[in-house]
């Protein structure tokens, strides 16, 4: 049976996945689009739902858990649910764990930390660099983007199922990370800034990014061991998930 209308009760709980208080409500959200979905699938996340379009032709790529429900849609149901212009046809409702969050106590690892980081191209390509660059894990602090925003999870193109990435208070990993002697390097143009080349690569630190427009906090700024900058020659400033690159790869052994 094919569901073909978009007033459909399943179609409108669906469609309310694309909004914070759905995802929080039903506490699931929505994968869109193969690549996510076989990813999820393989990182043995709980995909409760598959929905799948009859156009769709890659369903002998996926190996779909017995308990996964299958349910067909039509395209113009698959249009109403997708925040594409393009939707290939296949969307994942996923449930959302509650993982109990808990320092590293050894082997630390590479952090990317986000203060206040709002914009979900920035959020995922910075997760995206991060699980390139061999990072434990991102934490994305007070005032970024919700993790689980279609848009943050489209950008993030399947690493956030490589790498840890969670939302939490930075302040408390600050405090850890600097009892445990691991450096932790802010980003800002100051006279007491360092230049990011004057530090050496480490095996164990944490790296914070600002917001777009202000970048970070006051109190996060106090708690650094050191802030970086990146001496640029003409531009004003450099895109945060830009320069998020250039430190990750420098930084990190």
């Amino acid at each position: 049976m094919e569901i073909t209308s978009t007033s459909n009760s399943r179609v409108k709980e669906w469609k309310k996945l694309n909004t914070k208080k759905g995802r929080k409500k039903q506490n699931k959200y929505i994968l869109d689009g193969l690549h996510l979905v076989k990813e999820a699938l393989k990182a043995n996340k709980k995909v409760e739902e598959l929905l799948i379009t009859s156009k769709f032709e890659h369903l002998n790529e996926i190996e779909i858990p017995d308990e996964t429900k299958v349910i067909m849609i039509s395209e113009e149901v698959s249009k109403s649910i997708s925040e594409t212009q393009t939707p290939q046809g296949i969307f994942g409702i996923v449930s959302i764990e509650e993982e109990k969050i808990t320092y590293p106590q050894k082997d630390v690892g590479a952090w990317l930390m986000l203060d206040g980081v709002q914009d979900p191209g920035n959020i995922g390509t910075m997760v995206r660099t991060a699980d390139a660059a061999g990072f434990s894990g991102v934490i994305l602090g007070e005032g970024s983007a919700d993790l689980y925003n279609p848009k943050v999870v489209r950008a993030m193109q399947g690493s956030q199922f490589h790498i840890k990435v969670i939302n939490d208070n930075l302040s408390g990993w600050i405090r850890h990370f600097k009892d445990m002697k691991v450096p932790v390097f802010g980003s800002e143009l100051n006279e007491h800034a360092r230049e990011y080349t004057k530090v050496g690569q480490h095996t164990d630190f944490a790296l914070v990014m600002g917001n777009e427009g202000n970048g970070m906090s006051k109190e996060i700024l106090e708690m650094t061991s050191i802030n970086l900058y990146i001496p640029i020659t003409n531009a004003e400033s450099l895109n945060v998930a830009v320069a998020a690159g250039i430190l990750m790869f420098a930084l990190k052994k």
